[in-house]
């Protein structure tokens, strides 16, 4: 790897970092035909599948016991970081509840109530990595949310890795499932014989999972389509490069198309971060990962003209994890508005957010912070508007409401505020 001008990068090396799809597009035919098996098949195309694309025998679909009993298989440090970690979780979650309220405007009484989703599954990937932390993120906000049935699909294994168990089991899932894929998106969706049917799909996957989530949405509700790992960071010369290579390298080693970029305005900078980055990466347990998403067309690290364009870059990017370590970095972060989370400063690693400073961790890819957030409480809930009118009140908006109504040609909408002024009208006459 070697610093690249952002001014000399070819139409198809922008097209590369800006245009990230990660391989979801391949994976839809692919999709086509698992999901259809699924919703005919149940849970016979479940251990089908799982003996076919993850080589195991899946004796029982619902592991939820043995996720209860894994608590006792992991280690003490293991499950108070667990227990801590789902704790902070809790915490910022709780301050993103809304509550129920109502107003009067002016004569009118309006409002606005929430009511949480009854039944939600989280897709806690597997595969190369255990992630116990994707299970805190998805299911301790759905729970904060007051969901009433949260279940867990997570790719099956000869042993299910105890932290994640353990980690869903003390999140509060309510059921386990041991399938992934895009079959475990197809029975959160149809349902089976033993996965109960969702109204909502949470959670980051390979792609495949992605596109599953894809295909189904319309059937079910999701939150949003993540796919593999992003970071761009952003730096002057303050920065320490040893900061800057070591969270690109914590990204990388998630998945070989992970995407991994630095931007700095300082040539110097950019030549130091270069450096850190093969010295660091060299001997780690995933280095062939992290080597890969490396040499990713997406990843890379940039050196803009000025820190400016370096700004217009970032914002561009859109990215799911932006790290801005530079001098004013809130003066920075003002200039941002498209990113999934920010860690500002040298001391706040993208690590600590994907495990324990309380933040979600399942955030948009691919450019989808230009129009929405990460997982949070809001995915959980539905909310209802609520309105009381007394006679006066609709009186004064029948003028408003009936000639709307009269120009959409919609006589009967306007009939129905009439009819209440006259029986008034009628009402009090009679009095007289």
């Amino acid at each position: 790897m070697q610093p690249r001008s952002i001014a000399e990068l070819s139409t198809a090396e922008r097209r590369a970092f800006f245009d990230r799809d990660a391989g979801v597009e391949s994976a839809r035919e692919d999709v086509r035909e698992i999901l259809p098996r699924v919703r005919e098949e149940g849970d016979v195309a479940l251990r089908e599948f799982s003996k076919e694309f993850d080589g195991v025998e899946v004796a029982n679909v619902d592991v939820t016991a043995e996720a209860e009993r894994a608590v006792d298989d992991v280690d003490d440090d293991t499950l108070d970081a667990i227990r801590d970690a789902i704790e902070n979780v809790r915490a910022f979650h709780e301050r993103q509840r809304p509550s129920d309220w109502r107003e009067e405007f002016e004569g009118r009484e309006l409002g606005r109530r929430f009511r949480p989703i009854d039944r939600v599954g989280v897709y806690v990937p597997g595969g190369t990595a255990a992630y116990p932390s994707s299970a805190i993120m998805g299911v301790v906000p759905a729970k904060v949310a007051g969901v009433d049935h949260v279940a867990v699909a997570t790719p099956p294994a000869e042993e299910i890795n105890p932290v994640t168990l353990a980690a869903v089991h003390e999140a509060g899932a309510d059921a386990v499932y041991s399938v992934g894929g895009a079959q475990a998106i197809g029975a959160l969706a149809y349902g089976t014989e033993t996965v109960k049917a969702v109204q909502k799909i949470v959670g980051p996957g390979n792609p495949w999972v992605t596109a599953a989530k894809a295909e189904v949405r319309g059937e079910v509700e999701i939150d949003f389509l993540a796919g593999p790992s992003e970071i761009l960071v952003l730096a002057d010369d303050t920065a320490d490069p040893a900061f800057v290579a070591a969270d690109l390298l914590a990204q990388a080693e998630h998945d070989p198309e992970a995407s991994v970029v630095a931007v700095t305005d300082d040539e110097d900078l950019a030549d130091a971060v270069v450096d850190e980055i093969d010295r660091q990466a060299d001997g780690r347990e995933r280095e062939e990962i992290i080597r890969e998403a490396l040499d990713n067309d997406a990843s890379g690290v940039l050196v803009a003209r000025s820190m400016p364009e370096a700004v217009l870059f970032a914002e561009e990017y859109a990215a799911e994890h932006l790290s801005i370590q530079a001098d004013d970095d809130e003066a920075l972060l003002d200039r941002i508005d498209n990113a999934g989370s920010v860690f500002l400063g040298g001391y706040a690693p993208v690590a600590a957010g994907d495990y324990a400073t309380g933040t979600n961790h399942v955030l948009p890819t691919g450019g989808g912070a230009k129009v929405h957030g990460g997982l949070s409480v809001d995915e959980f809930l539905r909310s209802s508007t609520v309105q009381r009118l007394d006679r006066d009140a609709l009186d004064e908006l029948a003028p408003t409401v009936t000639t709307l109504a009269e120009a959409e040609g919609l006589e009967a909408h306007a009939e129905s505020v009439r009819v209440r002024l006259r029986e008034d009208e009628a009402d009090d006459g009679d009095s007289a």
